[in-house]
């Protein structure tokens, strides 16, 4: 693989873009010295901020747009529609080799539908997933999917295992991943009929790692297992729930602490502590959901992200390019098709939803 590395960036996705894109692009050059960007926007729009900053502008080629996927159009409108807007020209820019990953804040369900049609599904994946990190007790796991896929069926969960498996190694630097499904239970019988199949299915496959089983949702912060697989469904309450939790803790300890003169002068005695535990549990460091399972990579920021957290969502798609991602899938599905049979390339009825 090149040193050099290249990615597009939908710079109208976002509240804030195209400011905030650029902005970010510009932290995550200062990271990664060695990428360069492919920027897709309205150069009228793009333009007078590009050019504040002169050394983003360096490694920048700007490509005009006229159109713009908005946040509240629908997906099979955006794929009738937007052919020439920022967003579908930066995911066919890496379909057409100029460009290593896409990283846009913009449509999640437009973007996972441009993305499907133009880069196509991997060899054997059925249908791709949505995946980011968890903060844990331990250190971080990756979670998938979490909302592309409403109803799963045991295979689309295999899939979804072998395709954290690859991201927890890639990305995380997890060379014997742990991997479990999340149930209402660990106890054998729990859960529904595609959790027991795919359970008796991953005791078989010979993934890097081990097969931990069921875990209970009390498992995602306690770190249990690397990679936690589940339904859509599941995992988007799953996350929606935690950001919850995040916010609702945050509150109480900004409430309680100014309670009182006391609880004041403890947080000025604890300001450091605090200070690590804001940065621990901040958002923008784990923002950048990835689309798995795509024939190319494909980098969701969250629309509300600032520079910062732009920056990180382009630090994973950097890293999922460095670090051989695809090749690895590739590798892991022809390993398995030898050992596990036809089997593996079953049929799947599971109804898919990208939001």
């Amino acid at each position: 693989m090149s040193d050099r590395l290249t990615i597009a960036l939908d710079a109208m996705g976002g509240d804030q873009a195209p400011r905030m894109v650029l902005r970010g692009a510009n932290l995550a050059r200062k990271r990664h010295p060695q990428v360069e960007f492919l920027v897709f926007g309205r150069e009228q729009d793009v333009q007078p901020y590009l050019s504040k900053l002169k050394k983003l502008r360096q490694v920048t080629t700007l490509v005009h747009c006229d159109d713009v996927v908005s946040d509240s159009e629908k997906p099979s409108t955006a794929l009738r529609n937007g052919r020439n807007s920022s967003m579908r020209q930066a995911i066919q820019a890496v379909r057409d080799g100029k460009a290593d990953g896409v990283v846009s804040a913009g449509n999640t369900g437009a973007l996972m539908a441009m993305s499907k049609m133009v880069l196509k599904m991997l060899p054997g994946i059925d249908r791709p997933a949505i995946a980011s990190f968890f903060p844990t007790q331990v250190g971080e796991s990756v979670m998938l999917d979490l909302g592309a896929n409403v109803q799963c069926d045991a295979q689309n969960l295999v899939d979804f295992a072998i395709l954290g498996n690859a991201f927890s190694r890639t990305v995380l630097g997890t060379m014997e991943p742990s991997y479990g499904l999340l149930n209402v239970g660990a106890e054998e019988r729990k859960g529904h009929e595609a959790l027991w199949e795919a359970r008796d299915r991953l005791k078989e496959l010979e993934l890097p790692g081990r097969f931990h089983g069921f875990i209970e949702g009390d498992d995602i912060a306690k770190g249990t297992v690397d990679v936690i697989v589940t339904d859509g469904f599941t995992g988007n309450v799953a996350l929606k729930a935690a950001e919850g939790t995040a916010k609702l803790i945050s509150s109480y300890l900004r409430s309680t602490f100014k309670s009182s003169i006391f609880a004041q002068l403890g947080y000025l005695l604890a300001r450091r502590a605090m200070q690590k535990l804001r940065k621990r549990t901040d958002p923008r460091r784990y923002n950048g959901a990835m689309f798995l399972g795509l024939n190319g990579i494909a980098v969701k920021s969250h629309g509300g992200t600032d520079p910062v957290g732009f920056a990180n969502a382009i630090g994973v798609a950097v890293d999922l390019a460095r670090g051989g991602f695809l090749d690895r899938i590739r590798a892991d599905l022809g390993q398995l098709d030898r050992t596990a049979g036809p089997a593996r390339n079953g049929n799947s009825s599971a109804q898919a939803v990208a939001g």
